[in-house]
């Protein structure tokens, strides 16, 4: 009995996790095509401001991508 309770909490555990990486994961796609489409905005306004927006975007979409793999890892470290 406190064999198939604890086997449960296990499984219950890892589909947490892979759930929590998927999310994180379409969490950062949202974010990158929130940040791609403002930055067409803004080069569109501003022609000539297109060289700073194109690279804070860029670095921008680098942090979103960074907090992704961060919680992406941190979902595979706890399903070991």
């Amino acid at each position: 009995m406190i064999i198939s309770t604890l086997m449960a909490a296990e499984g219950l555990a890892q589909l947490g996790c892979g759930i929590g990486a998927g999310i994180a994961t379409i969490g950062a796609g949202m974010g990158i095509g929130k940040i791609g489409s403002s930055a067409m905005d803004a080069i569109a306004r501003q022609p000539e401001a297109a060289g700073k927006v194109q690279t804070n975007m860029i670095l921008t979409s680098a942090f979103v991508e960074g907090c992704a793999l961060f919680a992406i890892a941190a979902c595979a470290f706890l399903i070991k």
